[in-house]
């Protein structure tokens, strides 16, 4: 049956289940305590690591091979991964730039937004994290079926778990009930979805759009990785669990590539 599903079908379904790995991580602050600021970093650490390797080994070397299969080997396959990286960050970054947002420790960002209820204004930090997430999975669905899709929706959803409770904690720590916290920790997951449709609608449509799609999806994880992961782990003196986190998360998500892709 999920052989017969449409590539489409398959990211919008893959990069939801993956989004809803959010709400389970987040369980635990409706039943236990809370845990400490280097769990969480540890946590977000692992996250990054995820998204770091599947960055690499699930989206930039398999849009490097669909660019050689089309142009042959030699600087036009390896251009057009370097350009769609480079635009992938640059969306991100505008996104992160004019979206009113707020992040748990450095405060606000983006341009006034003194209209804007806080709430929201970690919804609009968490989304701008979450939607290369989910495009991402649509586009390996989209791409190779659930050979190409199935690591990056486990890699992913994997990743999603520790931050749901990332977020929900930190959520926590501005006062907010656990009710309320576990909410709008699995509501940031849930968008994921739209990320997944548009990422299997772009390959679906166009194949030759295929490597740049591959690569774009990499560069907007590339970029949330580096502006709003990792610095986010280093504020508090957990260096070292953030960074045991990353590579517990990189070499796992470079087994699942390899075993299940």
């Amino acid at each position: 049956m999920i052989e017969e599903m449409s590539p489409l079908l398959l990211g919008v379904l893959g990069s939801l289940l993956a989004g809803l790995c959010t709400a389970v991580g987040a369980l635990p602050v409706l039943f236990g305590r809370r845990p400490g600021g280097a769990f969480r970093d540890l946590s977000l650490g692992f996250a990054a690591g995820v998204m770091l390797s599947a960055s690499f080994f699930s989206l930039i070397i398999p849009a490097l091979e669909a660019a050689e299969q089309r142009f042959g080997a030699g600087a036009i396959p390896a251009a057009i991964a370097c350009i769609a990286i480079l635009v992938g960050m640059g969306t991100v970054s505008l996104m992160n730039e004019f979206l009113p947002h707020e992040h748990f420790d450095s405060g606000r960002e983006g341009p006034s937004s003194a209209s804007v209820r806080r709430i929201w204004l970690f919804v609009i930090a968490i989304t701008i994290h979450n939607v290369p997430e989910g495009l991402a999975v649509g586009v390996g669905f989209g791409a190779n079926g659930i050979e190409g899709g199935l690591p990056l929706a486990v890699g992913i959803g994997l990743q999603n778990a520790p931050e749901g409770l990332a977020v929900a904690v930190s959520l926590l720590a501005q006062g907010y009930s656990k009710w309320r916290s576990f909410v709008i920790a699995t509501l940031t997951g849930l968008v994921e979805p739209v990320g997944g449709l548009i990422g299997a609608a772009l390959v679906t449509v166009s194949q030759p759009l295929l490597p740049w799609a591959l690569a774009f999806a990499a560069g907007a994880m590339l970029y949330v990785i580096s502006h709003e992961i990792i610095p986010e782990t280093h504020r508090s003196g957990h260096q070292k669990q953030a960074t045991f986190g990353l590579a517990v998360g990189l070499v796992l998500m470079l087994f699942l590539d390899v075993w299940l892709g």
